[in-house]
Order: C-alpha cells, then structure tokens, then sequence
C-alpha cells in the first residue's frame, strides 16, 4: 500500500476532510455526552467517547486499543454514591472484519457491586456506616473499601447474542473475575490513587488469541476537549472559532470524570483473512422490562426487578453523530439502530446536513457547500476512504455504515511525533484512521463539513469525491473551536488516559 504521507499537502488537506467526513463530518463540536432524549435520563449506560487506534506505548505495535467512555460529566466530589456503572446492563463493543457492517466478534462488559457492610461499634450496637470507605484505601480489595465493584469480560464469535461466547480470564491465575477500582473520592482517602488504580490493569487471556491482551476499567480525567457551553449557545465562540486562533477558548469539560473501559488486543486476533481494516462501535444495553419495588430491599440496586431481552439504548463510534448530525426526532432511534441499517435510515443527515447551514447563518463568511447530496461526505461516512494514492481504511467488500475504521496494517506513530490533525498532516496512524486520544477531531471535522474535500481537484484529487472547489466556498479556512487537543496532553502508555480529578486535592491533617 502507498503511504499517504507521501502525497501532495493538498491531497492530504483534502484527507483531512475526508477522514472527519468519516467521523460524519458534521459531528465536529463534541463528544457524545448527553446526546439524545432517552439516554439522558440513563448516564450510567451513556457512552461519551470512542477511541481506536494501533498501540504506540513502546513495545507494544502488534496490538490494537480500544477505549469505550461512559456516564459523561462526573464531577470529583459526587459522592458519597460514587459512579458505578449498571450492574444491569450489558456493556458492548463491536468489530467488525470483513466490511459487512455486522459484528464479527463483541465484547461483552458486566459489572457486580457487592456492599461489604461494614460497621461500627456504637453505644454496644454494630451499625452499617454510610460510605464507600471506612479508611484509606492503597490496595486491590482492601479491608477498608465498604463497595467492591468487579466485571467481566465475555468474547463473542459471530452475532452478539447467537453467537458463540467464551469467557476472558486473568492470564496470571486464571480468574474471570476482575476488581474495577474506585473513584477517586479524595487525596485523604487515597494517598496515591495513580499507582493504587494501576493494580488493575491485568494481562488477559482471550479463547481464540495465541497472545494474552490487557484490560482496565476504572474512572479517569474525561479526555475530550471542547467549549460545549458555546458551542450549543449557537457557536458563541470568542475569541476562538470557528475562524479564530486553534487556543483562547476554555475546555468545558476539564472539571469532569469518565468511566473508560480499555482492552489492548492483538491485532492477529481482531483481522480476519487478508483484509486489514477493522470497524468498531460500542454499545450499551438494558433490559426490556423494569418493575419498581414498593419497597427495596437490602443491598445495592436492588429497588427494581429487571427481566426480558436486551434493548440497545446506546450507540457510539465516531464523535458527535447523535449531538449535531442526526435530527431531534431520530436521535433516540440511532442509539437504538445497528450500522447495517445506516444507509437506509439516516442517508439525508449525511447527504444534506443542516450543520453548514447553521454556520452561514451565524458567520455570513462562511458559505456553506452548495452541491447537493453531499457526496464527499457520503463517501467518507459511510464507507472508509480509498485515496488514489493506496488505500486508508475501506474495506475491500463493505456495506456503508457508520463506525470508526482503522487499517491496522498502517504502524503507529510515536506520542512525540502525532500531528492533531492526523492524515490531514501526514500522520497516517491518526484520525480518521481510527482515532487517538490526541488527535484534534473538532477541527478536522469544522473544516470537513465545510467542504475542504470539494477542494481537491486535478492531478493531486486524493479522491473522486462529486464535488469541485466552487461547490465549497468555505472549504478552504481553517475552521477551530479554539481549544487545542495534541498528543503532549495525555500519557504514552496503556490505557492512555489520565488519571481522574480528585474530589478533594489537598489532605487536611486531623485537629
């Protein structure tokens, strides 16, 4: 395959715009916290964030991360009932290997909270206390943590619920059990919470794989980066974008928590055949039917009586869909919908988006693109792109869907050198090939919505896209929501995030 590092800078600008139209260009602005109705009311089971990308911790090139980000918008200090994740619901991300839009293999999260009843001697009586901890906490399971939350991790061949399912064990011992850690409450309670949440990254066994992966579940500092508040108050961005400077805006979500789910996974285990590229989504689902107690019992969780098949209440890929793509009345639909169906059910989001409109009503400046159906992003949604100058991350046989695709045969890019405009710089191994932590999908996706593709003509068009620079008056400044996100801001090594905000930052001594 030729690499697309050595195209022409416009053909790689028009790549830019490609890969956020494969993020559904027009899902720029954000990450998907909040994004619909119904799912709303439910942020135990809300996904806000996907990411997939080849591992770029040394060492560690022949593998694949997944980060699936859930319950937006934590805030440190909401305790005392912390955020545990939905012992009744079924946590899932999907690959799919041959282009299908179907799941090939899914991995199955389900979470156990189990309450220690810890009690105190008061006046002659054992009286439960009434917090996750009754001391401080440094270890896997302590005696002191009133709360022990554990998952599990099932591997599925074939369609999510018919298929065959294999449990995921512990490589060192064999258990299939695994400790999730707790919040972080406070520097009191915890005196290093970093070196406390890294007991619970375990070697895994995957039946199937010759070579044992990693997984870790726990709370970490939200990673997305965005000016939310201005953004949704009709772009009231000053002084940065959309046409400002790529810094000057606050990070709205820099006081917030997320819970991450993070696997690390062979490539050999997640390719099928000859074909390199793999598509993935996560999924959160609940049960169809839920009866409230007239009175809980005692215990966690325990008001209402749950039963019935699963429900699909959460859909995730790339960033930002379901906020500014998808209408008001099909948002609860497209967390419920699976990719096969996209192109059936949600083409004219794609084809006609209204975001660009939007913009050229709010900043004259910016015409929005005039051709119509919107080609261009038609192609990079719903199906990867195939430059002429080698393929990126289209399958060789695909159904259009919408989903993060990544083709594994290109190598990672060290954390040093990661452009945060990914293909659209060079970078190769970034976004929209798949997507980093530090990979700045708002700007790419602005400028993609615009129409910077429709620049792309003559002998350096990386694409047949229908569409020419006239099509896009826009297409060619360089939108921002003036809140930078780059590689230098998160870790270099598994899982990549950092770690969550304190609910208190600074232990006070005891009178």
């Amino acid at each position: 395959m030729t690499s697309l590092a050595t195209a022409s800078s416009a053909a790689l600008r028009g790549l830019l715009v490609v890969g956020l139209s494969a993020s559904l260009a027009p899902a720029a602005l954000a990450s998907s916290h909040r994004e619909a109705p119904f799912i709303a009311k439910m942020p135990k089971v809300d996904a806000t964030d996907f990411y997939m990308f080849r591992s770029y911790e040394p060492g560690r090139a022949g593998f694949v991360t997944l980060i699936a980000n859930y319950q937006p918008l934590q805030d440190p200090y909401g305790g005392p009932n912390y955020f545990t994740l939905d012992q009744n619901a079924l946590y899932e991300i999907h690959i799919d290997n041959n282009g299908d839009a179907k799941e090939d293999l899914t991995f199955q999260f389900r979470f156990r909270n189990t309450s220690k009843d810890i009690a105190l001697n008061v006046g002659g009586k054992s009286v439960p206390i009434p917090l996750f901890q009754a001391g401080q906490i440094t270890s896997v399971n302590p005696g002191t943590l009133n709360v022990r939350e554990t998952f599990t991790v099932d591997v599925v061949r074939g369609d999510r619920r018919g298929g065959a399912r294999a449990r995921v064990v512990n490589a060192a011992g064999g258990g299939a059990e695994f400790d999730k850690p707790a919040d972080y409450i406070g520097t009191k309670t915890f005196p290093d919470y970093a070196a406390y949440a890294n007991q619970h990254q375990y070697a895994i066994n995957v039946p199937g794989c010759g070579t044992p992966g990693r997984v870790f579940v726990g709370q970490r500092k939200d990673p997305f980066k965005i000016a939310v508040g201005e953004i949704f108050d009709l772009i009231n961005l000053t002084p940065g974008g959309p046409l400002g400077p790529e810094s000057g805006n606050a990070d709205d979500l820099a006081d917030k928590n997320v819970t991450s789910m993070v696997l690390e996974l062979p490539i050999a285990c997640l390719t099928a055949g000859n074909e390199t590229v793999i598509g993935a989504w996560t999924t959160a689902s609940v049960r169809q039917g839920r009866l409230l107690r007239g009175q809980a019992n005692p215990g966690l969780d325990e008001a209402a009586v749950v039963g019935g098949p699963w429900v699909q209440v959460s859909r995730l890929s790339n960033p930002l869909v379901n906020e500014v793509v998808i209408g008001l009345r099909d948002k609860n639909k497209f967390n419920s919908s699976k990719p096969v169906n996209d192109a059936a059910n949600f083409a004219d989001y794609v084809t006609n988006p209204t975001l660009p409109a939007l913009i050229q009503t709010l900043f004259p400046s910016a015409t929005a693109p005039t051709k119509f159906p919107r080609t261009d992003l038609l192609a990079a949604f719903l199906t990867g792109l195939s430059p002429k100058a080698g393929n990126l991350n289209k399958p060789a046989n695909v159904v259009p869907a919408e989903m993060l695709r990544l083709n594994t045969a290109v190598p990672p890019t060290a954390a040093a050198t990661q452009s945060r405009l990914g293909v659209a710089a060079g970078d190769n191994a970034g976004f929209p090939n798949g997507r980093r932590p530090g990979d700045d999908v708002v700007d790419i996706a602005l400028r993609v919505v615009m129409g910077a593709l429709c620049q792309l003509t003559g002998p350096t068009d990386a694409l047949n896209v229908g569409c020419a620079p006239g099509d896009a008056p826009a297409g060619g400044l360089a939108f921002t929501d003036g809140v930078l996100t780059q590689a230098s801001q998160y870790p270099t090594a598994f899982p990549y995030l950092l770690t969550p905000l304190p609910g208190s930052p600074t232990p006070v001594s005891a009178p």
